[in-house]
């Protein structure tokens, strides 16, 4: 049986038709792209679309189906898959040597592109979108929901582990009166932190997360355990410990995956998130045992899907101003990192949690959880 035939017939049990009238159909350009889906999987059904091979109106809706179906599981993996698992296994590809990689490659490329995609607070983080009317209103009230589950009060300090641009931090001191230390690897994110957050009692840091030193009312991370590393778990929870007051309160915001593994697929890992993984619920437990108690685990993982659709009308939006910088090919990457990650989240393939916790023995803090 010919490339495309398999490939037509396994798109047609998640209902996806090549040139078809739907919005979620796949319009092929080029007659390459049957083999090279079917030969390298992830990395050619993304490859392919950045060269043009074909196209797809509803692209968010076209990665649901397929993960709905199980396609990802149907395809075999070539002999590069399988050696980049393996490294993922031997290797500590998180380790601090390589900290900065996911800084330099993602989040330093230009805050023109993050400043036109994002909300005016600049998260990059998934919004609560519950009782929220737009972008701005869900970012504020995640930033708020935070601020509840860690029973905020003038004064308290916090250690904010991955920083972004400073919005937590800035969101708490002003609204709530706290003192905030955020370390990031990111230079181009504490750059404009520091002058989003000046006069504030807010200290930013260009500091890998295992560096910090020093005891806080609340340690946080907001999108940081992404890029930690399966190996590193662990070593992040004896810093949330080391760090953490006795009566204090930890807390972490991060997207999750239904099984455990050591690695995301090639194509996020070359383009979008160098060395970046998502950890399961056990590999989150099993780091933390012996140290926290779990007081709340809350999901709100479609919460991401209408977040990434939202940054990604923004960017379409404003793409005739940024496209002279980022050029066409990247227009293309972006689109496809945006809207197939928005078809993961509508599938119920990743989730988003929220983890509160406390170091064993203290009494159960009073907190608002949702």
């Amino acid at each position: 049986m010919k490339a495309k035939e398999i490939l037509t017939e396994l798109l047609s049990g998640a209902g996806i038709s090549i040139n078809g009238e739907m919005p979620w159909d796949i319009r092929v350009h080029d007659n390459r792209f049957y083999r090279r889906v079917l030969t390298e999987a992830e990395m050619g059904l993304g490859e392919s679309y950045m060269d043009g091979w074909w196209d797809c109106e509803a692209l968010d809706e076209m990665i649901n189906r397929i993960f709905k179906a199980k396609l990802d599981t149907k395809v075999a993996r070539n002999w590069k898959t399988w050696l980049y698992v393996v490294n993922t296994k031997l290797f500590n590809r998180q380790k601090s040597s390589r900290a900065s990689r996911v800084g330099e490659q993602h989040y330093d490329l230009g805050n023109d592109l993050y400043r036109a995609m994002l909300d005016t607070r600049l998260n990059y983080t998934c919004a609560y979108w519950k009782n929220a009317a737009n972008l701005d209103e869900a970012q504020e009230s995640k930033l708020d929901l935070i601020c509840k589950k860690i029973n905020l009060k003038p004064e308290m300090t916090v250690l904010e582990l991955g920083c972004g641009w400073g919005s937590f931090a800035k969101y708490a001191a002003e609204k709530y009166g706290a003192n905030i230390v955020a370390v990031n690897i990111s230079r181009e994110q504490v750059k404009l932190a520091r002058e989003l957050c000046r006069g504030l009692p807010v200290d930013i840091r260009l500091q890998d997360y295992r560096e910090v030193e020093g005891k806080y009312d609340a340690v946080i991370s907001i999108g940081i355990l992404e890029h930690v590393g399966y190996k590193n778990y662990r070593t992040y929870m004896k810093v949330v410990d080391r760090c953490l007051k006795d009566d204090g309160i930890a807390f972490i915001h991060t997207i999750g995956s239904n099984i455990s593994t050591t690695f995301i697929n090639r194509w996020s890992d070359k383009y979008i998130f160098p060395n970046g993984m998502l950890p399961s619920i056990s590999q989150m437990a099993k780091a933390m045992e012996g140290l926290f108690v779990i007081e709340d685990w809350h999901n709100f993982g479609p919460d991401y899907d209408k977040t990434l659709m939202a940054w990604y009308q923004n960017f379409d939006s404003a793409w005739p101003q940024l496209k002279d910088k980022y050029g066409d090919r990247f227009y293309r990457m972006w689109r496809f990192y945006l809207l197939s990650s928005a078809g993961g989240f509508r599938s119920r393939s990743q989730q988003l949690w929220q983890t509160v916790m406390t170091k064993t023995g203290r009494e159960q803090p009073d907190c608002r959880f949702s």
